[in-house]
Parts: structure tokens; sequence; C-alpha cells
């Protein structure tokens, strides 16, 4: 190719722009960054509140932490905490319908919660709830495969209220995988003599 000096430089010039583009335009794209938490902050004052609850439960006075919690959630109703715990509360009190529609409440708002799940679990197998109770520990498990009440709760349930042994020893295996327990060690020689 005959090609004059100064348009040569110009086509080398022009073949390397091409070249140079359809790298760019054959690069991967820039990976997005995670989205950020947006970290919620509470009034100092819901934080006393709720801690000053929390110290009326572990006092065995529910009814004046439930007072508390009442205050609280009517206030700051963002955080499923306050909410499982009045939960916990009622049900101490022997009231397992607001307790049912407290817990309810806290996994709308967080349904991975661990907590939660787990005490719906509870009240519902007492209510002979099976199939409800299957669920909340499961979906306490979701999110939180390690939680060992829900883990043991679920074996529990399906061992002895729903007959699925294949689960029951799932679910005990799970949690001997996390922390060593001479019942649940029981449990399972128990559980594969009757398989």
């Amino acid at each position: 190719m005959n090609i004059m000096p100064g348009l040569r430089l110009l086509w080398i010039l022009c073949l390397s722009l091409m070249m140079v583009s359809c790298a760019i335009e054959t690069r991967e794209p820039a990976k997005k960054e995670p989205a950020k938490v947006e970290k919620i902050i509470i009034s100092e004052q819901a934080q006393q509140q709720f801690d000053e609850a929390l110290k009326l439960l572990d006092e065995k006075h529910y009814e004046q932490a439930v007072n508390i919690l009442n205050q609280l959630v009517k206030e700051e109703s963002r955080f499923a905490a306050p909410f499982v715990n009045l939960g916990m509360a009622y049900k101490r009190m022997g009231d397992p319908e607001k307790a049912e529609e407290n817990l309810r409440r806290a996994v709308d708002i967080d349904l991975g919660n661990a907590q939660a799940n787990n005490e719906l679990g509870m009240l519902y197998r007492k209510q002979g709830r099976f199939a409800d109770a299957r669920k909340a520990y499961e979906n306490a498990l979701a999110d939180h495969p390690d939680y060992l009440p829900a883990l043991q709760n679920l074996g529990v349930l399906c061992d002895l209220y729903m007959g699925d042994l294949e689960c029951a020893l799932n679910q005990y295996e799970k949690y001997l995988d996390i922390e060593d327990n001479k019942n649940i060690k029981i449990w399972i020689t128990d559980l594969k003599r009757r398989m």
C-alpha cells in the first residue's frame, strides 16, 4: 500500500483510536458497590425505655414491662425488638392472642428475625398448629441457620409432633455440628433406633 507519510500517520492514529474504543466497549462494566445499610437512630429516651423494659422482663415484672413497651411502640414502631419482647411478655402472662399479634408484627418488620419466629413456632406448637410452627422455625433458620433454639425446636416438632423423623435427624445433626450437646446425642441415638 503506497500512502503518503502524513496520511499513513493519520491512518495509524485512526486505527489506534478504533482499537481503544473497541477495548472500552468490551470491557466489563464497573462493579456496583454494595448498597449501604442505613443506620436508624432512635432517641436516647426510647433506648432508656427499652432498657428499662428489658430489666423489668428479667425481674418478671411483666405488666410493668408491657406498659413501657406499649408506650414505646406507639412512639417508635420501626424495630422488631419491642414487639418480640411484648410477645414474650404476653405469652408469659397467659395471653396467647396478644403474644401472637405482637410476634407477627415483629415478623412483619423483619421476616428473618430468628427470635420472633422461634417464639411464634413455640406458640403455634402449643396451640397444635404444627404446620405454622414448622414454617416459623424454617423462617428463623433461613437467615440464621445456626440459631440453636430454632434447630432444636424444629427437631422436636418434626420428631414428636409431626412424625417426620428425617427432618428431626437433620435438625439434630445440624445442631451438633455447631455445638456439642449430650441430650441431642441421646435423641439422635433414639431417633436412629426408631428409624
